[in-house]
């Protein structure tokens, strides 16, 4: 229908000063161009509605434009399915996934935090004292799903390499056939430099770095994603003590009843959507199914 094809067109392309439509807006470009002589905005939510299309919201994303993306990508795939250079994983073989979480805030709330009643939520007071912020550094064995991680005051080589001392000093990984370290193009674990660092410290720890904006492939971010949501929100530490025993205390809690991720996206489904991308038109314009 016209009215859902107005709904997928850009507002540029229209000459309006928006930057999203809304039903108001919808309604009023399709009595302005023409295409109906009167319309409802109660029918345009219905007909938008149908189809699922909310032309009002959007989505940020990063189109992949690293050159090597599908190796560098199908190599973390295939080692969370126990799979390196087409050969399965031995038993003494372990991967690692590590990032560093910054610039943590403890705030300490000017007044009090009020707990839930009775039709009323807990009430966090909005004005608060910065007393600090940690660094995160966490590791995360995918398969056994054991942590380790450590605070620190800053991000960068140094920190991140006690990281990696702490987890390879540990047996089983201080003993492994091999360890595949995955990263990202963080400035404390990038590049050649890092490669030689860790190999000539450690010879058996493989090094594993992910295309450029590819967080989303580490999984060690959805760690992070839970530990924000479960135990940094709403944030309020009257000091850095406490918020370096909230972090690791939830660290130990979460490991004891957590199970591995049920990561499901594979190469399979890795070549599917860049050969989606690849052919993705640059515009779309609306088919009616």
């Amino acid at each position: 229908m016209d009215i859902k094809a107005l709904a997928c067109q850009l507002l540029s392309t229209r000459g309006l000063p928006l930057s999203r439509w809304s039903i108001a807006e919808v309604t009023r470009e399709a009595c302005r161009s023409g295409l109906v002589a009167t319309i409802s905005d109660s029918t345009v939510w219905r007909w938008l509605h149908a189809d699922a299309i909310r032309p009002w919201r959007h989505r940020c994303w990063i189109f992949p434009r690293d050159p090597q993306f599908a190796d560098k990508a199908g190599r973390i795939l295939d080692l969370y399915e126990k799979v390196w250079d087409g050969q399965p994983l031995r038993d003494d073989e372990f991967v690692v996934s590590a990032d560093e979480k910054t610039s943590i805030q403890a705030r300490a709330r000017l007044h009090s935090t009020l707990p839930a009643q009775p039709a009323s939520p807990m009430k966090v007071e909005h004005e608060y004292e910065r007393r600090g912020a940690w660094a995160y550094l966490a590791a995360l064995d995918v398969h056994r799903f054991k942590l380790f991680g450590r605070c620190e005051p800053t991000t960068g080589i140094v920190p991140f390499d006690r990281l990696v001392a702490e987890v390879m000093a540990r047996a089983p990984y201080r003993d492994a056939r091999r360890v595949f370290w995955i990263f990202d193009n963080g400035s404390s674990h990038r590049g050649e430099r890092c490669v030689t660092r860790l190999r000539d410290t450690y010879p058996n720890l493989v090094p594993v770095h992910g295309p450029v904006h590819a967080s989303w492939l580490n999984q060690i971010e959805i760690y992070f994603s839970v530990l924000q949501r479960k135990a940094l929100t709403p944030n309020d530490f009257p000091s850095l003590d406490a918020l370096r025993d909230r972090i690791l205390g939830f660290e130990r809690y979460y490991e004891g009843i957590a199970q591995p991720f049920e990561w499901k996206f594979t190469r399979r489904d890795l070549e599917a959507l860049l050969n989606k991308l690849n052919t993705r038109p640059t515009t779309y314009a609306y088919v009616a199914a």
